[in-house]
């Protein structure tokens, strides 16, 4: 059986009608750590909103999670999500209510109901970030890593085959982007793919692995020394 866990052929992806990405064939197994860069505009966040179906696929094949990018219903994409974690840049925090509050919220809308169940898996994300002690917290009283750590943490909640990472160190200084950075490894080491789109070329040279760059209207590999 094949270990791809997102599986593209011959796909271009548009944008209002237009293409931004053309004949992209890429396979990602699970477990790898994959980079998307390029410049603002070159079709990196038209990327990971294809594969999370904010942009349908209509060009091309496409096969993520298990599910037939192409053919997805819509009725079909919150199983989607499900399935996957995404992590933004601007955390994306609902300000109105604590962290933990934060995390029952998605918990609920994907379908938990039980209490006990949901603060358990709500600790448990959070020791995994780090961030046990700010469940009763509200968002601005958090550093801006601390709550990107959050936002990793609510990315982990229904245990996603993959979590697709759009700049996620974006809004964060150098120190904490790499805290953040390290944060993404660990959770990939034990087992999680993970797909990052950045332009934080610093963060590739101390974090290398296998890089996309998105130039032109097209996606190819690039060598580390080369980005």
């Amino acid at each position: 059986m094949s270990q791809a866990v997102l599986s593209l052929n011959n796909v271009t992806i548009y944008q209002d009608h237009n293409p931004v990405l053309k004949d992209i064939n890429l396979d990602v197994n699970h477990g790898e750590f994959l980079y998307i860069i390029g410049k603002t505009g070159s079709g990196k966040s038209s990327f990971m909103k294809t594969l999370y179906a904010d942009l349908k696929l209509t060009e091309g094949e496409g096969h993520f999670v298990e599910y037939d990018l192409k053919k997805l219903r819509e009725r079909d994409i919150p199983y989607l999500r499900r399935k996957i974690g995404i992590v933004f840049q601007d955390f994306k925090l609902l300000p109105d209510r604590s962290v933990n509050d934060n995390l029952t919220f998605v918990l609920k809308a994907t379908g938990w109901t039980d209490k006990v169940e949901m603060q358990n898996k709500i600790d448990e994300v959070l020791t995994k970030v780090g961030m046990k002690n700010s469940a009763t917290k509200m968002p601005h009283q958090l550093s801006g890593g601390e709550q990107q750590r959050i936002a990793v943490a609510r990315a982990l909640l229904n245990d996603p085959e993959v979590i697709l990472a759009d700049e996620p160190t974006g809004n964060l200084d150098p120190q904490t982007s790499v805290e953040v950075m390290q944060l993404l490894r660990e959770i990939n080491q034990n087992g999680k793919t993970i797909i990052m789109a950045t332009h934080d070329y610093a963060l590739l040279m101390k974090f290398p692995s296998k890089t996309l760059k998105c130039d032109d209207g097209t996606m190819f590999e690039v060598v580390q020394r080369t980005v």
